[in-house]
């Protein structure tokens, strides 16, 4: 798989896939450990509640689900301790949050995930690490709400590692 100036869009996407299949294994390997009290679609869940506590609700519209089968994981997760319900002012709404515990959790999971990543970091050249991750902060504002648009097509004239036609 290589990389060459001027290829069209669809082939970036084909080898952007096919890396990011390396990237997505590497990344879940801290998933996947044998202390990691629950499976990964609970996790998803921690995951979206550490971005601020919400209703249920609203987790659901996070996830694509429905609201029972979100209700049900949030059922899950508050008896693993991980997960806190709070009752809202008018009773009729509840507020999810991530507990203490669900909070060090994804602490550990985090550590875990970074040692993982910095371990095939320490392989590449310096080049290569700041190439890989200006492509990424350039792939993660194309991807945000409005990026795709903003830059559609314009190369920052900032990138120092521009490839030669």
């Amino acid at each position: 798989m290589g990389v060459t100036p001027g290829q069209g869009a669809a082939e970036s996407a084909a080898a952007l896939d096919e890396v990011a299949e390396r990237l997505v294994e590497v990344w879940s390997r801290a998933h996947n450990g044998s202390d990691v009290p629950v499976p990964a679609t609970q996790l998803r869940v921690l995951f979206i509640l550490e971005r601020g506590p919400m209703n249920v609700s609203h987790l659901a519209a996070e996830m694509g689900a429905l609201v029972s089968s979100a209700s049900r994981l949030c059922d899950r997760l508050e008896a693993a301790g991980l997960l806190l319900r709070d009752p809202g002012k008018d009773r009729r709404e509840v507020t999810i949050r991530l507990s203490p515990d669900g909070q060090s959790l994804l602490d550990r999971l985090k550590v875990r995930r970074r040692q993982d990543l910095a371990q095939v970091l320490e392989s590449m050249s310096a080049p290569a690490q700041a190439a890989l991750l200006w492509g990424l902060s350039q792939f993660g504002e194309a991807a945000s709400p409005g990026g795709a648009d903003a830059g559609a097509g314009a190369e920052a004239p900032d990138n120092p590692f521009s490839l030669p036609a």
